[in-house]
């Protein structure tokens, strides 16, 4: 798969989560991640990212607060429980942020975690762009 069937394939895979089709998003991310490096892997995370940066944009505008976007936790410690979606959650605040250095290094640390975690860590993130493209759907 090259970098251009790659962009298709996360853009459709994408558009199947904003959808709901889970069978076909299963589907297209086991054929990316297996035909992806980490370097390349790297590179979707960042196209999930900017896809929830354009619709983060589209629900709450084009600059955000404080003139930068912020995590905070409804309730304390529920990132940390959730090792997945604290990746996920941290690294579209880091990438909507600019933060290329931080991005980087969330994506390193979840690329060389034990176990399924950076797997999930991935999910979680495509999970969390797809809620929020749903959002921005809504919004329109």
């Amino acid at each position: 798969m090259n970098t251009d069937q790659t962009a298709e394939a996360v853009f459709e895979m994408l558009a199947h989560a904003v959808a709901g089709n889970t069978e076909q998003v299963g589907r297209l991310l086991e054929s990316i991640g297996t035909q992806s490096d980490g370097d390349r892997m790297y590179g979707v995370c960042c196209a999930l990212a900017e896809a929830g940066k354009q619709a983060l944009y589209k629900v709450f505008g084009e600059q955000p607060p404080e003139h930068m976007w912020a995590l905070g936790e409804r309730s304390p410690g529920a990132l940390a429980a959730d090792p997945a979606k604290g990746f996920a959650a941290r690294f579209l605040i880091a990438y909507a942020n600019d933060d290329r250095d931080t991005t980087l290094a969330l994506f390193q640390a979840a690329l060389h975690t034990d176990g399924d975690q950076y797997v999930d860590s991935v999910c979680a993130l495509l999970a969390q762009v797809a809620s929020l493209c749903r959002l921005a759907q809504q919004a329109a």
